[in-house]
């Protein structure tokens, strides 16, 4: 039996390989992780910690606004982005150690440098060529820029979280996650905001009704949509930019954002030379079990593109070393996977959206549209919306989503509901919590709309 350098070796420090690495490690393997940059990978990194930091901090402009109504003489507040960019990279730093902790305390050995893929069982890295019986591919997405005119004066997700000084005006490009929370970011600092997308609705893929619903938020706080289009050219003007949409359209911004979508980051792993299987857009293709072409090489992750979220990246890199190394047979269930659109208000959704119900099942559904509470007093015009996707055959809820403060905590318990076959009766019979919004899922007793079952 050949004799290897590591029994596993994963190419990326991303949450998915950190846990994979970890995981294995645990169960006696020994391990190696590659990686040439900060740990954490793009989730800690530039990704969903310090977007989520800069959401929260986005929002106080509006709870210092709003604590007029409730008494409060708020005057001299000042906002300093300098300020809370250092602190956010203060955290990310911090976090970037834990990470490293966590792979030296469970005896995993970390290789600094590029890893490229020389063979079934070889990696080399920065020069060393190293040897595992089995190989983790988790090096994640990398924002996709197409070739356009100007394409080098626009900036993406990477830099973003880089910027020197608040711009006042923004453009931003893409329908997505990270294009509609940046707009809500930048928007709650106060700078105008273009929001660009070419399809006629932002988030495709989220229930519509809750899509609407947020464009109608977004709209009131000054977000500006341009649907159907997108950028034609880009022009540098002095400290600014112009953009030119395919509309015809002018629009001119001190930055702006592409922010239209990632691609799994393959290129120049060797994986193609080593006889690996990827699709168009570089994902490596691999079977239920993780594995690609090559049976000695496995991914996880988004360079998968299955669902592009870090908990299923957590999940799968748990599953797969418990499959290598413990003979485990437990697979990711990839249904009912909860997620948050951290824009301003939240966005978030578990289960089936009443489209996806319609081409199954026949359905009820029920919606409720209303203004929180703690604006009856902070006067300020937002509404909360929620709506159950109720299978009419077993009764068992198949959807929930929620546009409002907060929307990704209340979803998350919601979806432990979803897993476990919760029906509407017994959502009825819950008693709420009084006076809360999450109440509101527990109390929509009148369906609004019937639909039948697709012919």
């Amino acid at each position: 039996m050949p004799t290897y350098d590591f029994d596993l070796l994963v190419i990326g420090g991303g949450s998915g390989g950190v846990r994979c690495a970890r995981t294995a490690s645990a169960l006696g393997a020994r391990v190696g992780l590659v990686e040439a940059s900060r740990m954490g990978g793009t989730c800690v990194n530039l990704g969903c910690v310090p977007k989520k930091l800069l959401s929260y901090g986005a929002q106080y402009a509006d709870h210092f606004e709003d604590a007029a109504g409730y008494g409060y003489a708020v005057e001299g507040v000042r906002f300093d982005w300098g300020a809370m960019i250092a602190a956010k990279d203060r955290e990310i730093e911090r976090l970037n150690g834990i990470y490293e902790r966590l792979l030296d305390r469970a005896g995993v050995e970390i290789l600094r440098g590029r890893g490229v893929v020389r063979g079934p069982n070889e990696v080399e890295v920065d020069g060393r060529l190293c040897t595992a019986r089995f190989i983790v591919v988790a090096t994640g997405g990398w924002p996709w820029l197409p070739d356009f005119p100007g394409r080098e004066h626009v900036i993406t997700s990477n830099e973003v979280f880089s910027l020197e000084r608040l711009p006042e005006r923004v453009v931003v490009a893409g329908g997505g996650y990270i294009a509609a929370e940046f707009a809500s970011i930048f928007r709650g600092f106060g700078s105008e905001v273009d929001l660009v997308h070419r399809g006629d609705l932002f988030l495709r893929g989220f229930d519509l009704d809750a899509r609407r619903e947020l464009a109608n938020e977004m709209r009131k706080r000054g977000v500006r949509l341009h649907f159907e289009c997108t950028f034609e050219r880009v022009e540098r003007r002095g400290d600014g930019v112009v953009v030119h949409l395919t509309d015809g359209d002018r629009l001119e911004a001190d930055v702006a954002l592409f922010a239209v979508g990632r691609r799994p980051n393959t290129r120049g792993l060797g994986l193609d030379e080593v006889g690996v299987r990827l699709t168009e857009r570089g994902a490596v293709i691999v079977d239920e079990d993780y594995r690609s072409s090559v049976p000695s090489i496995h991914a996880i992750g988004d360079v998968i593109e299955r669902i592009q979220l870090t908990p299923v990246a957590l999940a799968e890199g748990t599953i797969l070393a418990r499959r290598l190394f413990a003979g485990s047979d437990q697979r990711v269930d990839y249904t009912d996977v909860p997620t948050a659109v951290f824009t301003t208000p939240n966005l978030a959704a578990v289960g089936l959206t009443e489209e996806e119900a319609r081409d199954r099942t026949s359905v009820r559904i029920y919606k409720s549209l209303f203004r929180p509470m703690r604006h009856t007093l902070s006067g300020r015009d937002e509404r909360t919306f929620m709506k159950l996707v109720v299978d009419d055959v077993t009764d068992r809820v198949i959807g929930c989503h929620m546009v409002g403060p907060d929307a990704g905590e209340l979803v998350q318990g919601l979806a432990v509901a979803l897993k476990c076959g919760a029906t509407k009766a017994q959502f009825d019979a819950t008693i709420g919590i009084h006076p809360t919004a999450a109440e509101e899922f527990v109390t929509m007793r009148d369906p609004v709309v019937e639909v039948p079952a697709a012919p």
